[in-house]
């Protein structure tokens, strides 16, 4: 029910019956607690170096933005991305590179991810290159190139051992055939070659090597049957960092773009010469007194050990918090860092912040709490992975959509005008 008299309303002049308010100008309604900061230059000078490495060898940069950039938005990470130095883009959903087709990004995008029932005429249109792993995905693009009466652009993928997508050794001398009939009628052209690492954040791993062999018999088996690309990919970003041996002619970094370190038992950002782009913050929503004994969230997992300060945090679970990390998530107020008191909630999360600080503090002007920066004593996302026992790809992936996200820094943002 609506509130009372609201009945059947004229949509063009009430949005809604219950909020007479939002009909006046300028009303803007509240703004989620959190905030999500992207620096664009961090992301450039990223892939700057990621590119500068890559160039040692000859070898091109992909910019891999899947994920809606990881989280950080995928068109400002996209154009930030290709200012620094990146001449490809990756994506897993047939979606997302057709997003950035939409957005006016001509670069060369490959898109590795869709369904045996996609209509892939809209990719093949548009130049977007796509990933084949089987017979059936091979002739499914070559539908779409009859279709379209365009030759679509493809990657041929082989398993070299993740055990994921990509044709098996097995498969592949005959998927190798079928995509030089393909090419020979004109309906593909084979861009290039490629595979992912199972164990690359481990460069020692004797799978490394292994996988390394059986990429380049896969390539040469390509060749003896005149499939030739000019490319050949395998590097994620942890051999882009520490493996330059397997850059061969394109490297695909997705996390170290976003300055994160895919290797942290080896190296932080920094050391990579890496700059993370992502810091989060929330308004305080309350701080009270309690005393000694004093339980704090579901379960009563924490108690105060003294008289105290509790902090309302309002972030948690449903906006990205891992659950898991209750007791021991890591939280800055003006420098001072705190644990998550308690379980994780939903939409909040309580930390206890002694006796003094914020003491008489007017509400309207508390800090922000840090949850990810780069400040002294702020938390980064990898801290909050070893807090919940995950990798910080989960961490900054995992941001909800629904808190704003504010950029700065300019690189790319011509393009976004």
């Amino acid at each position: 029910m609506g509130p009372a008299g609201a009945g059947a309303a004229d949509p063009q002049t009430v949005t809604d019956p219950w909020l007479t308010t939002g009909t006046q100008p300028g009303y803007q309604p509240p703004a989620h607690t959190g905030e999500v900061v992207v620096d664009l230059d961090a992301i450039a000078g990223n892939v700057a170096e990621l590119a500068r490495r890559a160039a040692s060898r000859g070898a091109m940069t992909m910019a891999v933005v899947k994920a809606d950039g990881y989280g950080h938005g995928l068109l400002p990470s996209a154009l930030a991305a290709l200012a620094g130095g990146a001449t490809w883009l990756g994506t897993a959903q047939v979606a997302e590179a057709l997003q950035l087709r939409a957005a006016g990004v001509d670069a060369p995008v490959l898109a590795w991810l869709y369904a045996p029932t996609a209509d892939l005429a809209p990719a093949v249109e548009r130049h977007i290159d796509l990933s084949v792993a089987s017979l059936f995905s091979l002739n499914q693009v070559a539908a779409a190139a009859r279709s379209t009466g365009r030759r679509a652009r493809i990657h041929l993928k082989i398993d070299t051992g993740l055990g994921r997508n990509g044709s098996s050794v097995a498969d592949w001398p005959t998927l190798i055939d079928a995509a030089a009939s393909a090419q020979a009628d004109g309906l593909v052209q084979v861009i290039g070659i490629w595979s992912h690492f199972a164990w690359a954040d481990a460069p020692a791993h004797p799978t490394v090597a292994l996988q390394q062999q059986v990429f380049e018999q896969a390539v040469e088996v390509a060749a003896a049957a005149g499939v030739r690309p000019t490319l050949r990919h395998l590097a994620n970003s942890a051999a882009t960092l520490t493996n330059p041996d397997v850059y061969y002619d394109l490297v695909r970094p997705g996390l170290a773009v976003y300055g994160l370190s895919a290797v942290p038992d080896l190296g932080a950002p920094a050391d990579f010469g890496l700059r993370p782009a992502m810091s989060v913050s929330c308004a305080i929503a309350l701080v009270k007194r309690v005393p000694a004994g004093h339980g704090v969230s579901y379960g009563h997992e924490y108690r105060t050990s003294a008289p105290t300060q509790l902090a309302l945090v309002p972030m948690g679970y449903a906006d990205g918090i891992p659950r898991c990390a209750g007791g021991t998530g890591p939280i800055s107020i003006d420098g001072h860092r705190f644990t998550v008191a308690g379980r994780v909630c939903m939409d909040q999360v309580s930390l206890d912040i002694g006796d003094e600080l914020l003491a008489g503090v007017d509400p309207a002007h508390y800090p922000r709490a840090v949850l990810i920066g780069d400040g002294p004593g702020e938390p980064t996302a990898q801290d909050w992975a070893d807090a919940g026992g995950t990798i910080s790809y989960e961490i900054v992936t995992r941001m909800a959509p629904g808190i704003a996200r504010r950029y700065i820094g300019t690189a790319g943002t011509p393009r976004l005008q």
